[in-house]
């Protein structure tokens, strides 16, 4: 059962795809020149990563879910898009406000309006949006880690997904400036790992998800 080596691993693709390309995409889209390619690309983004997220949530932990780690699930996963959803569209108005005050078309950005799509799209979206994803990542570790499924491990998927997904959680956190969110959960999360893979080692037991 190496398949969710391989699920990790397009799961941190999809991610650095979704999250962080989208970006060179920003021009016009023909059919309505007020949005970009890149915001009709990222109305798919909860369609593509939630079912991956719901994926690895099944896959996780040798037993199947609770009803609490089911509602928890969802709970991360409607706050995961609630703030995908507001950073879409404060963005998109954003992006368009500042092209026009570059034309010298229109300049709204000293209003209140330019503010309060600034609010919606840098700082609270990004925030719902970052929470909802270091809960996910939570929740799938808590239950690894509750009831460790014992399944193979490929390492070179792994690794690769750990690089590329590194890569992407250091863009989004930086460039998001949730880095007060982001970088304590990392290191937590390495702490984690290695406490538990410590344990593991001086019990002599071994490892869950060796190859």
């Amino acid at each position: 059962m190496r398949r969710t080596s391989l699920l990790t691993l397009v799961f941190a693709v999809l991610s650095l795809v979704f999250i962080i390309l989208l970006i060179v995409f920003r021009f016009k889209f023909p059919l309505y020149p007020l949005v970009s390619y890149q915001d009709v690309f990222d109305l798919l983004t909860p369609f593509v990563l939630i079912p991956v997220y719901w994926l690895l949530f099944r896959q996780a932990g040798g037993e199947a879910a609770t009803l609490a780690e089911e509602i928890a699930f969802m709970v991360l996963a409607a706050i995961w898009v609630e703030g995908h959803g507001m950073h879409l569209s404060a963005n998109s108005i954003n992006n368009l406000s500042e092209a026009l005050a570059r034309s010298q078309v229109l300049n709204i950005l000293p209003t209140d309006i330019y503010q309060l799509a600034y609010f919606f799209d840098e700082h609270l979206s990004h925030y719902l949006w970052h929470l909802g994803t270091v809960g996910l990542t939570a929740l799938l570790i808590y239950r690894e880690w509750r009831r460790p499924a014992g399944v193979v491990t490929l390492w070179w998927a792994t690794t690769l997904a750990g690089i590329i997904y590194g890569f992407s959680y250091f863009c989004i956190f930086l460039e998001g400036q949730t880095v007060a969110l982001g970088l304590p959960f990392a290191i937590g999360v390495v702490a984690f790992g290695l406490i538990w893979g410590a344990s593991i080692w001086r019990s002599g037991r071994c490892w869950p998800f060796s190859s």
